[in-house]
Formats: structure tokens, C-alpha cells, sequence
């Protein structure tokens, strides 16, 4: 590793990687997406008009539209009068197909789908409670008719509630797992110095984690700032967001173990000890607990993340490169600590032979 520090080919690719992170990130678009519609409630049976208000589409007159309306995984209704009112706004008319309800369920939770030949599929899950009307479900569309999904374009996939703040993958969970990525060294270190007690392997434990508590606060204010946007508010009552801020704190406390000792062995010794505690309480707090309870974060209480429905291809390709930019900037920060802690140590060593 001492050799490896002093080279620069990774250090240009941190930078490149990161360059093409913030300026992807920021620049490539946003799918075409369903925002709203404007009557949730509709009866099966009756007549449905409904406008549709869409992100991010372009559409022209002439243009074939489509639009289905899915009961469940048998019956997709097909809405006979779509009309384009603007660029991004639909009317939808037509009889709602009828059905009548052999359950004590009274409604369905309908998804609505759009579809264009250029955009491709549109999906709002719920879009629409429809309640039982008279009829049977009759005439259904069988999912092998819907039309082919458009070509894969180099665009970000619409999310609802996400929307445009779906770019905050890229720094909020890339700096969290970059962080946890330096931790791990950090505990390595921490163990190796407690085998062999060498100040070289203490110095690598504390360049790290003090990085990795500079990328954790960073996570948190990123972390915060999407809540903000998405939830309406900078902190709730999460399991995650608690567990994650106590796991913090922990850590936090390890810096300033580390500044109130002054003697170096001793240093050395309680601070790799509590390093390998604070890495060990981490896990339950920030993984374990978080899992075993209901979560608006997700990855969490049933919530998943990281998946098909999170993250699609464009998306892969910018949040990887991302992780692996924040990891070796972060080694390069580390690095940069270590030296100066080297120095420290060889002058100490020149003190107490002289």
C-alpha cells in the first residue's frame, strides 16, 4: 500500500470517474413519466373521463397514443377515446369495463399505462380505485397484446415521488458505501495493529475512519435534503435515518477518544480496540434493526432497494463508476492523512533517540 499511495494513475481516474459522474448525473434526462390524473375514483361500469398530466413528453398531434387501464395480471382494459389536449396532458373516454365483485373486496387498485411509439410504457400503479359497478369483467386484453417496449434510450427511469431528485442515488448512496467501504480498511487495520503493534498500522486506522466520518456526514446531509424532497421534511421518526445518525455518533466519539489521549501506544491501543466495537455495533444498528421494522428508506422493512425497480441500466452505469470515484477519493484523502501522520511518527522516533 505505501507504494501505491505515491502513484498517480488512480488518482487521474478518481478525478476522471467523477467528472463523468457530477456531469452525467446532472445532464442526462429523465424518462417520459405519468405525474397525475385527475379523478382517482371511478366506478366500474360508467362512463370515464379523465385527464392525464405527463412529465417530460414532447407529443404532436397525429401521434398513437395508447392507454390501458390493468385490473390485475388477466384483465388489461384498453381505453377507446385518447386525446392529446397538450404536449403533456391526456383525455381519457370510454366506458370503464364493468365488474362485479365475488369477494368482500368492493374496489381494485388499478395501475394506469400509457403507451408511444417513441417514449415507450408510462406505469402510475393506483392510479385509479375503482368500485364494483354492475357488470362482469368482460373483453379483456391479455398482457401479450399490449405493444412492444420501446428501445433502450440513455435516459434515467421516472420514479414517482423520486422524479428528478432519483439523481441524489448517485452522491447520497454512492458516499454511503463508499463510506463503508473505508470503514472496512479502517477495522482491518485496527485488528492488524492489535496483532502486531506497530503506530504505522494506527495511523492507516485513523486516516480512514476519519475519512469515512467526513463521508458519513456528507450521506447524512445528502440523506437529509432527499427526505426534504420526498417525504416533505428533513428528519422523521425513521428507524434507518435513528440508527443510522447513533451509528454516526459512535463513530464520532472515536475521534474524540482519539484527541483525548496524548500518549501514542496507549492512543493506539483503546482507539483500534473501540474502532473494532464501533464497526461491530454498526452492523445491527444501520443493517439488522432497520430490516426487522416497518421503513420509508428503502432497502428496509420490506421496502426494497437497489433492484430492478430502483435501478436500471443508465442508472448502473453512472451509480458504479460513482461508488468506485468516492472510494479512491476517499483512499486518496486517507493517503494524504497518513503521510502526515508518518512524518509525526518518524519525528517522534527522532525524539526519543536523540
Amino acid at each position: 500500500m505505501y507504494g501505491f499511495i505515491y502513484q498517480k494513475w488512480w488518482k487521474i481516474l478518481t478525478l476522471l470517474m467523477l467528472l463523468y459522474v457530477f456531469i452525467a448525473g446532472f445532464l442526462v434526462p429523465l424518462r417520459p413519466g405519468i405525474l397525475e390524473v385527475s379523478e382517482s375514483r371511478v366506478v366500474g361500469g360508467d362512463s370515464l373521463q379523465v385527464f392525464v398530466t405527463t412529465y417530460n413528453t414532447q407529443w404532436q398531434e397525429g401521434d398513437l397514443i395508447q392507454a390501458f387501464i390493468k385490473y390485475d395480471s388477466v384483465h388489461i382494459w384498453s381505453v377507446p377515446g385518447v386525446t392529446l389536449q397538450r404536449r403533456n396532458k391526456l383525455l381519457l373516454q370510454g366506458r370503464l369495463l364493468g365488474w362485479r365483485s365475488n369477494s368482500r373486496d368492493q374496489y381494485v387498485d388499478a395501475t394506469l399505462i400509457l403507451h408511444h411509439p417513441r417514449d415507450g410504457f408510462m406505469v402510475m400503479p393506483s392510479a385509479f380505485t375503482i368500485t364494483a359497478g354492475s357488470g362482469e369483467l368482460e373483453a379483456p386484453i391479455w398482457v401479450e397484446q399490449l405493444p412492444q417496449r420501446a428501445a433502450w434510450s440513455w435516459k434515467f427511469p421516472f420514479r414517482s415521488i423520486l422524479y428528478e431528485t432519483i439523481r441524489n442515488t448517485f452522491f447520497h448512496v454512492a458516499i454511503w458505501m463508499a463510506m463503508f467501504v473505508l470503514l472496512v480498511v479502517s477495522l482491518v487495520y485496527s485488528i492488524k495493529y492489535l496483532l502486531n503493534p506497530r503506530l504505522e498500522y494506527d495511523a492507516i486506522t485513523s486516516s480512514f475512519a476519519h475519512v469515512a466520518i467526513v463521508w458519513g456526514t456528507m450521506g447524512m446531509i445528502t440523506g437529509s435534503l432527499w427526505a426534504r424532497a420526498t417525504w416533505g421534511t428533513f428528519w422523521t421518526n425513521d428507524p434507518k435515518l435513528n440508527m443510522s445518525a447513533v451509528a454516526m455518533m459512535i463513530y464520532v466519539a472515536y475521534a474524540i477518544l482519539r484527541a483525548s489521549i496524548n500518549d501514542d501506544d496507549r492512543r493506539a491501543q483503546l482507539s483500534s480496540a473501540y474502532n473494532i466495537f464501533a464497526f461491530m455495533a454498526m452492523i445491527p444498528l444501520v443493517i439488522i434493526i432497520p430490516r426487522l421494522t416497518s421503513s420509508l428508506h428503502p432497502g428496509n422493512g420490506g421496502n426494497p432497494a437497489l433492484g430492478g425497480e430502483d435501478l436500471d441500466h443508465t442508472l448502473r452505469l453512472i451509480f458504479y463508476p460513482a461508488v468506485i470515484g468516492y472510494t479512491l477519493l476517499g483512499v486518496w484523502m486517507a493517503s494524504l492523512l497518513y503521510r502526515l501522520r508518518r512524518i509525526e511518527i518518524r519525528n517522534l522516533i527522532a525524539s526519543l533517540q536523540d
